[in-house]
């Protein structure tokens, strides 16, 4: 199984694809303010560095969060398009084993459908105006 993993919550954003539970590529880029302008660029170099298209894939990993509001929205949105125009299932999870854990929710056949992000305390956003 070819599992795209994304992973934007800090600076460094992440991109991996595991056959299985191996890693196959990885790609690791300073985002920081410019991760909706460079991650489709960054996954496009990926899958060409791996000799992939994006109908290769089987399933797509997102790391969950908590983390920067912004980068898990754009990382979550990304993934969600993917998986939809792939017509591919997709799952998250958080912590130092997220990638273990997305391999085996996925050999389990889970399939989240849309995945949310946690950004672990209530988004700080403008109140709209009366």
């Amino acid at each position: 199984m070819l599992i795209l993993m994304i992973r934007s919550d800090q600076q460094l954003a992440e991109l991996y694809i595991y056959q299985d539970e191996k890693c196959l590529h990885k790609h690791i880029w300073e985002a920081d303010h410019h991760l909706a302008e460079s991650i489709n660029k960054q996954l496009e170099q990926l899958l060409k560095k791996a000799k992939l298209r994006p109908d290769n894939l089987d399933a797509i990993g997102v790391y969950s969060g908590p983390g920067s509001f912004t980068s898990l929205r754009i990382g979550h949105s990304v993934a969600n398009a993917l998986a939809y125009g792939l017509n591919l299932p997709i799952v998250e999870a958080n912590g130092a084993d997220w990638q273990t854990r997305i391999v085996a929710m996925l050999r389990g056949g889970e399939n989240e459908h849309l995945v949310m992000p946690i950004y672990g305390a209530p988004a700080r956003t403008t109140k709209p105006r009366k």
